[in-house]
């Protein structure tokens, strides 16, 4: 097999494709024959050593997957040789030829293109878990969705609109402003790039407030973090609910009066840690995710792939926030 693998902490420059023998599944596993895997933020923190899991060296970053079951393990009866299914893993071996997937995180998905359902389950599980367990958004709601063009923030948009929610997405650049309203946002609001003045950040607070109207937004998913986060949490309404979902711009500090004088939540939002403490909650909403994609009320936007050997273009494209919807990689 061949894999795109970390062997010195660094950024996507270090990674080296590397020729391997292909592992064998173990009990509770299954061997997937990768055909693609989805790409996210988080893959350019593992890298550095900068993410919460730190696997050994040498690894291939990516934990999200969809190709045809090759092997099975032990004690694996739900799943069949020859299989087409989706996969996360713990927490990473996507970037390969093949990969060993914990069974139990492996679903079938039918006719559903391999690139799509890679595309699937990291970024739209992040945002499902976000929307409705940590902030329990409900329908008449104001969502306002900071990186509303990327793959979480895409995501949200689109789970955000089936729960019948009003969605602003504020993005960096009028064409990423024209991506989201396509996506469905019901407005969209173009922010400045780099560092923001007291003076910005006041102008920008109030753009906040303007789209979202006079009582602000019930939910704030801030996938972006930095110089952002504390003009859209003085937007937020009364008991609202401020999700904290990534930091690309950088970790904020935010004043604490803001909370109080509010009456809102700041909520974190870990889905990797989620699905390993409540496993029966995600299997939950990896049902609600197939139904919704059944349905046609969410669909995962792939903006664009990289072959493997690419792969590191993928990560140094995501890393410079220049994309939006979803990268993917896909395998020879």
């Amino acid at each position: 097999m061949k894999a795109l693998m970390s062997t010195a902490p660094g950024g996507p420059e270090t990674l080296s494709l590397i020729e391997q023998a292909t592992p064998s599944p173990r009990k509770g596993e299954v061997i997937v024959a990768v055909k693609a895997a989805g790409v996210n933020y988080p893959d350019t923190l593992i890298i550095k050593d900068l993410y919460q899991f730190k696997p050994p060296r040498p690894f291939a970053p990516g934990n999200e997957v969809a190709g045809v079951v090759e092997a099975l393990g032990e004690g694996v009866t739900h799943l069949s040789v020859g299989d087409r299914v989706a996969a996360t893993l713990a927490p990473c071996g996507g970037f390969a030829t093949h990969a060993a997937a914990p069974a139990a995180a492996t679903f079938p998905i039918g006719d559903m293109p391999f690139e799509e359902a890679a595309a699937l389950v990291m970024t739209y599980g992040t945002s499902l878990h976000a929307l409705k367990d940590r902030a329990a958004l409900a329908e008449g709601e104001t969502l306002l969705i900071l990186g509303a063009s990327g793959g979480v923030g895409s995501a949200a948009i689109e789970l955000g609109k089936a729960i019948g929610a009003r969605v602003v997405g504020a993005v960096s650049s009028t064409e990423k402003a024209d991506f989201v309203k396509e996506l469905g946002a019901d407005e969209a609001i173009v922010y400045p790039k780099g560092d923001l003045s007291r003076d910005d950040q006041k102008a920008l607070s109030a753009s906040f407030k303007e789209a979202c109207g006079k009582n602000g937004a019930d939910v704030i998913y801030d996938a972006v973090g930095g110089p952002y986060a504390e003009p859209a949490l003085r937007a937020i309404a009364w008991e609202g609910r401020y999700l904290v979902v990534g930091f690309p711009a950088g970790i904020p500090t935010l004043p604490l009066n803001l909370p109080l004088l509010k009456g809102c939540q700041i909520v974190g939002v870990f889905w990797g840690a989620a699905v390993q403490r409540d496993p029966k909650g995600h299997e939950a909403n990896l049902t609600l995710l197939k139904k919704l994609v059944a349905d046609g009320a969410i669909q995962p936007r792939v903006t664009e792939t990289f072959p493997l050997e690419r792969g590191a273009e993928a990560l140094k494209k995501l890393e410079s926030r220049s994309a939006t919807g979803k990268l993917v990689i896909t395998m020879p």
